[in-house]
């Protein structure tokens, strides 16, 4: 099969096109004919060396698939052989196939393409179980969310919005603010604005409940001064660096919480338990319109090189696909 390797960690030029046998599934996974793939900013962390797949995970990347189930074990599933899934995957994506544990993998919303499902997994499995699971935003909250514009931003957005709550987003553009304020949400240009400041001036002050955050860094201790009372700060990235100082006594004094969790390295079963919730609470909105991935732009699985520069300029609003 084709499958695209990091050949040494790098730019977007070590990702080359090679032939690997066909991977053989264990006890609970099946084999999926990849038909597309999203790229996720893990993905790039793992093209640089600095995210290596876990023990006993493929060495390529890619976190998520859509495609068909063509062999596997179905114990325990609804699904059977020629079935359109979405999956969740310890890595692996960037190939003509690919391995997925049974339980982490749901259908095709009816009325999506193969490329919009390929958008789903990694993006809603991070949002939904970081801002429900961990952060447990609740009925009338509000919410922050940074990088808004990203796969993770937009889809973030879409899920609160349709679940009734007001969403703030923090983005680098006057062109990202008008996108996310297409999507519902109340966009902040932090090149221009204090997000604190406008978050406080649109709540009176009271801040908001969930703060979903993959900046991190100094953004830390900002956020708190915009967090309501008993608020909860979610970190899922690190991309304004692993340190930042907080004012703790700000903790203390108003019960807030920060908290975080990366998702590639989960047992099988909590992962398992994050597809059902999704199947629950979140595959009803797809199946109606009133979420979908945006996707930015779809590229040729030999063009993963190309994609991964795209995804590197930070140029691109909502997902980025591979199709197989």
């Amino acid at each position: 099969m084709l499958a695209i390797e990091i050949t040494t960690p790098g730019g977007p030029e070590v990702l080359k096109p090679v032939q690997r046998p066909l991977p053989k599934a264990a006890a609970g996974q099946v084999l999926i004919k990849v038909e597309a793939a999203g790229i996720n900013r893990p993905d790039v962390f793992q093209r640089k060396g600095a995210y290596p797949a876990p023990a006993g995970a493929s060495d390529l990347p890619g976190l998520e698939v859509s495609g068909t189930i063509v062999e596997g074990d179905l114990a325990g599933t609804d699904f059977k052989i020629g079935d359109a899934i979405c999956a969740l995957l310890p890595g692996g994506g960037y190939a003509q196939y690919a391995l997925a544990q049974a339980e982490h993998c749901l259908p095709v919303p009816n009325g999506f393409s193969m490329v919009e499902a390929a958008g789903i997994p990694e993006t809603f499995f991070t949002v939904y179980s970081n801002i429900w699971m961990r952060g447990q935003l609740q009925k009338g909250e509000t919410l922050l969310v940074h990088g808004g514009a990203s796969g993770i931003g937009t889809t973030a957005i879409q899920l609160a919005v349709a679940m009734g709550h007001t969403v703030f987003a923090t983005v680098g553009s006057d062109e990202r603010v008008e996108a996310v304020e297409k999507l519902g949400a109340i966009g902040i240009n932090y090149k221009k604005q204090q997000f604190e400041q406008v978050v406080n001036e649109r709540t009176n002050n009271k801040g908001v409940d969930v703060i979903l955050d993959m900046v991190a860094g100094d953004y830390l201790n900002r956020d708190l001064t915009c967090l309501a009372d008993d608020g909860r700060i979610v970190v899922i990235a690190l991309l304004g660096g692993a340190k930042g100082e907080v004012d703790a006594g700000q903790i203390l004094r108003r019960r807030l919480t920060i908290t975080g969790s990366t998702l590639r390295p989960r047992s099988n079963q909590v992962k398992a338990d994050i597809a059902a919730a999704l199947h629950k609470n979140v595959w009803p909105l797809l199946v109606s319109g009133q979420v979908k991935p945006l996707i930015h732009a779809t590229f040729s699985l030999d063009q993963a090189d190309q994609a991964h520069a795209l995804m590197d300029s930070g140029e691109q609003i909502g997902k980025i696909i591979l199709t197989v």
